[in-house]
């Protein structure tokens, strides 16, 4: 074994540069740690980073930034201003909805803007729209100071707070059965229910209690980041590293080191590190059983999580193109004209045979992602897991046919002419390029089974000094909860290595002058 470095300071070793990691290095390193982030990639943000490819600059992953309060927040605590470090422009209409039969829905927070729209589709609906946005507002207010806090035990679940939210939350209920209370026309109830893709869910299935996503949009917006989302992982990485982080990239974490069940190092290729605390930010069912032994795991052992439920997964292009599509929407969503059999396909682990696509055209709204006169064209579909047992070397090329037909037709753009770079991902891809377990994108599916008290702890309950950040933790997948895990993790392990967790900013001076 390497000879192990360490220092007197209380040390916290953090694996995995996406956001969760991040956000977790920069509060840690506010309560006083030490904090070396270990990232195997040789850039920052895992699924949130980004590329360039010919002039052309695209998201990998996350493309609608929500809530960015939550993040605000964090930044204030280390003293820092989001709003300085990166430029987000509020999109209004939030996004469109496109129907197969051509309708479309502008999502826009404007409420009399919103009820015309209604109009359009469903006038007897109008009148319960902004009951609707009032009722999600009540139920966001009950249940965030859930999210915002770990679940380390059953007797969590009774805690006051959560009993009183039930009857709000309707968590037996589903997103779709939860609308129906509001809207009686089948288009609306998808319009309001978009928002359960964020979590790789179908409104069939997910739970209402999630319907709180609409309030998030439409009280507080729909933002993108000028050069793309991953400018938010590159500010924090920036942020980090000048308060003191150590951000080490191209340097993969091995294996966790146990004295017993207690965590004391991390070995990488080139030492081993002695850790006070240590931070796993990689995809949960994936990084967990490559760094922790089997045979340490008591809950979450290798054959359980082959058990658990996975989200679904996506295929992907990423075309670069000649001239701009200024008639379409920053994001457009073209729905399946059968929702329910894209559905069933979906969860049976296929490619729908009429899949509804995903389409951010970002260059309407940023100049820096193309080259001049040229836009960047971001696809999503999505599509089953891995479980499905599809053979996606062999369906890719013909699946970006069908895609691309089907796409030209409902954009009314003839696309294929016009690529001048382009990149493809299947779930296939997803797994073997980001090591994400069965290509589920969206990380473990957010069912009532597998939330809350039933998601991987925070506070790892399998072992000691090992804490979880990440979209396989609580609360879940979706940047605003990714970074709640990270205020949850990091306040656990400051409290329990010693460090007094900040409650208040301190000035970007305070970790210069300790860095030097």
């Amino acid at each position: 074994m390497n000879a192990i470095t360490g220092g007197t300071a209380r040390h916290a070793v953090v694996i995995g540069a996406g956001p969760g990691g991040l956000a977790t290095a920069m509060l840690l390193r506010a309560s006083g740690a030490r904090v070396t982030v270990l990232e195997q990639s040789d850039r920052v943000g895992g699924r949130t980073a980004g590329f360039t490819q010919d002039g052309f600059t695209f998201d990998y992953g996350p493309t609608f930034y929500l809530y960015p309060q939550v993040l605000r927040d964090i930044f204030a605590t280390c003293g820092y201003d989001l709003d300085a470090e990166v430029d987000l422009k509020r999109l209004d209409p939030m996004y469109r909805l496109q129907f197969d039969d051509g309708n479309t829905f502008d999502a826009t927070a404007d409420v009399e803007r919103l009820k015309a729209e209604v109009a359009r589709i469903s006038p007897e609906d109008v009148p319960k729209v902004e009951h609707y946005l009032n009722e999600n507002l009540a139920k966001f207010d009950r249940f965030v100071p859930i999210l915002q806090r770990p679940f380390l035990g059953l007797s969590d679940l009774m805690r006051t707070d959560m009993l009183r939210a039930l009857p709000k939350l309707r968590p037996w209920s589903t997103v779709d059965a939860d609308l129906k209370r509001w809207f009686k026309h089948p288009d609306l109830r998808l319009a309001f229910s978009f928002q359960s893709k964020y979590l790789g869910m179908s409104p069939f299935k997910c739970p209402s209690l999630f319907t709180i996503l609409a309030h998030v949009e439409y009280g507080y917006g729909v933002f993108h980041p000028i050069g793309g989302c991953n400018a938010i992982p590159r500010a924090m990485a920036r942020v980090a590293t000048e308060m003191g982080v150590d951000i080490r990239l191209s340097e993969p974490a091995e294996e966790i080191v146990f004295e017993g069940r207690k965590a004391r190092a991390v070995r990488t290729p080139r030492e081993t590190l002695a850790a006070d605390a240590v931070v796993v930010n990689g995809d949960f069912s994936s990084t967990v059983p490559k760094l922790i032994p089997n045979r340490l795991r008591r809950r979450w052992t290798d054959a359980r999580i082959d058990r658990k439920k996975f989200s679904c997964s996506t295929f992907m292009l990423y075309l670069g193109i000649e001239g701009r599509y200024d008639d379409m929407q920053h994001h457009t969503i073209f729905l399946s004209d059968d929702y329910l059999e894209n559905i069933r396909e979906i969860d049976a682990g296929l490619a729908p045979e009429k899949p509804t696509i995903y389409v951010q055209n970002a260059s309407v709204t940023d100049p820096t992602l193309a080259p001049e006169g040229h836009s960047t064209l971001y696809v999503l579909v999505p599509t089953g897991n891995l479980e499905g047992g599809v053979d996606w070397e062999t369906l890719a090329p013909i699946y970006r046919e069908k895609v691309l037909d089907r796409l030209s037709r409902l954009s009314g753009h003839d696309i294929r002419p016009r690529i001048r770079t382009e990149r493809m991902i299947t779930p296939a891809d997803w797994k073997a390029q980001m090591g994400i377990f069965r290509g589920a994108t969206f990380n473990l599916a957010h069912n009532l089974g597998q939330m809350l008290h039933f998601r991987p702890r925070n506070r790892f309950e399998d072992v000691d000094g090992v804490y979880l950040t990440g979209g396989g933790t609580h609360p879940g997948s979706g940047l605003p909860t990714i970074f709640e895990s990270a205020r949850i993790a990091s306040r656990l392990a400051a409290n329990d290595i010693g460090l007094e967790y900040p409650e208040t900013g301190a000035t970007p001076a305070t970790y210069k002058e300790a860095a030097e």
